[in-house]
């Protein structure tokens, strides 16, 4: 099945078993925006809870805060967003659609990478044990012919961004002969830049309210009050202040389901460093999060960094944590060597002194910063994308299956009693009153045993327990796997000790250690 159906079914999959809704959708919906349902909410929180005891119970130098959405607007100011939040957008006059002008520059580039891939499988067929891929790689006139192109492409590419050369990426786009995906021409206005932040006022009065504006990141106000955090926590650098919250841009391009939204969530550390130190802790970080990544056993070949070509105006090194999506790989996270712009910015458009004294050195000091950043909705997606599965079975049927990991499921364990009467509702409804106090349960008695372990199936709960009219005689029940759908028989009073540990975000957490 093609990539893109597979993204599709993934789509209806998430609005059918509660996970993701269009939002307002009773009014035809509002572009961009998506609503959590009953099971996307719990997995949404249960990433959030992964992330954040990685942060602040495995790191006695890290502790977390939740600063206010509304800031000073001069914070932006300083932060270079007013001047500098910027996406380079063009549109197609023949579809009035308008495009991000460096995504589809990406896309072409992608596309000479599929093509000199689809040669490379081609003849990977065609050769079988014999094939030599780096050398068919250098020595293919087809493939030397496409890489050419592409990395003709890339360095001219990576020049106009740096440059911020609007005209070359027109031209780049004319000279690559790129079509608007919906009218098929190639009508291009000029590019432009386009502020990505929404603002709106806050007072009482026209005359005297004050522009601000919804924060486009959680970083700033981590940095507005890092000196806050550390004088009353008596941190010592290098420390780190993590947290979860709401963002908001004016996306104009929004694509690709809850990939790209108008209101998001992220989830971000900054670690403050010493100056001269941050490459060093830079490359720590990359690692301690790819690991963070990898714990939840989707594959380490579905991860791979990709490191910045063109970096922020704030940052001395840039990397990306990639997921491969089924549109590709696509960024999850980002870290990032921010130096100490932010904070030295703040101390300029305040005029007041945010240093750091160091004990150790005896001097003070703007601290350099290292930041992982994490869109929670990336991460929710990739996770979704991981476990997505559509297994055959031996008879014949087909079952779709969430294999989520444990920790991160929605719903932890579903009690079934095998029949609606006998008395095995009631034994079932006292086997979950007890269970509900370790982790998530779910209840269900509607239709057959088959339907119901399908239904859990499609949502990802890890374990069933079927009680029948043995339970009643021998207080054992059937206890079944959702990825093997092995069952076996156990004891009621073993049920949590089996199924806490493999169902905790700390058992996630000990493989980090």
């Amino acid at each position: 099945m093609a990539q893109e159906d597979v993204f599709k079914k993934l789509v209806s999959h998430c609005k059918e078993y509660g996970f993701v809704f269009p939002s307002s959708e009773i009014y035809d919906g509002l572009g961009a925006v998506y609503d959590y349902g009953q099971n996307g909410v719990e997995l949404k929180n249960n990433i959030k809870q992964y992330w954040w005891q990685s942060m602040v119970l495995l790191h006695e130098n890290i502790v977390g805060i939740d600063s206010a959405i509304f800031m000073h607007p001069t914070i932006w100011k300083a932060s270079g967003h007013v001047d500098a939040f910027n996406d380079p957008l063009i549109d197609n006059r023949d579809s009035k659609k308008r495009y991000r002008a460096d995504v589809l520059i990406e896309d072409q580039i992608a596309k000479y990478d599929e093509k000199i891939n689809k040669e490379v499988a081609k003849a990977a067929k065609r050769f079988g044990e014999a094939f030599d891929e780096v050398k068919y790689r250098a020595t293919s006139p087809r493939v030397l012919e496409e890489q050419q192109k592409r990395d003709a492409l890339h360095e001219r590419y990576s020049k106009a961004m740096n440059a911020n050369d609007l005209n070359e990426l027109r031209q780049i786009i004319l000279d690559e002969g790129i079509v608007c995906p919906i009218s098929g021409t190639r009508n291009w206005t000029d590019v432009r830049q386009f502020n990505l932040m929404f603002a709106t006022e806050m007072g009482s009065t026209a005359d005297g309210a004050m522009k601000v504006y919804l924060r486009p990141e959680t970083a700033q106000g981590i940095f507005v009050n890092y000196l806050n955090v550390q004088k009353t926590g008596r941190m010592k650098i290098p420390f780190g202040i993590a947290q979860i919250g709401k963002a908001f841009r004016n996306e104009i391009v929004a694509r690709q389901f809850i990939f790209r939204m108008r209101e998001f969530e992220q989830m971000e550390m900054q670690f403050f460093v010493r100056p001269g130190t941050e490459l060093e802790w830079f490359k720590k970080w990359k690692e301690i999060r790819l690991k963070w990544h990898e714990a939840l056993g989707f594959g380490d070949a579905m991860y791979r960094y990709h490191d910045h070509e063109k970096l922020a105006h704030y940052a001395n090194a840039a990397t990306d944590i990639e997921f491969n999506m089924p549109f590709g790989f696509k960024e999850v996270e980002g870290i990032h060597s921010r130096t100490n712009f932010d904070l030295s910015q703040h101390e300029k458009y305040s005029g007041k002194s945010i240093k750091y004294f160091d004990p150790e050195l005896n001097e003070s000091y703007t601290p350099y910063v290292i930041e992982t950043s994490i869109g929670v909705d990336r991460m929710f997606l990739s996770v979704l994308c991981g476990s997505y599965k559509e297994e055959a079975l031996e008879n014949g049927e087909t079952r779709v299956v969430l294999k989520l990991p444990a920790a991160l499921a929605p719903v932890k364990l579903a009690v079934l009693p095998l029949i609606k009467k006998d008395g095995l509702p009631e034994k079932a409804r006292e086997i979950m009153n007890d269970l509900k106090f370790h982790f998530n349960c779910q209840y269900d008695e509607k239709d057959s045993i088959g339907k119901r372990y399908r239904r859990q199936d499609a949502i990802g709960t890890p374990y069933c327990v079927t009680i029948d009219h043995q339970t009643l005689e021998d207080n054992t029940v059937t206890l079944r796997n959702r990825d093997t759908m092995e069952q076996s028989r156990v004891s009621v009073d073993a049920l949590n000790g089996i199924i806490a540990d493999k169902v905790s975000i700390t058992s996630l957490l000990k493989t980090l250690q």
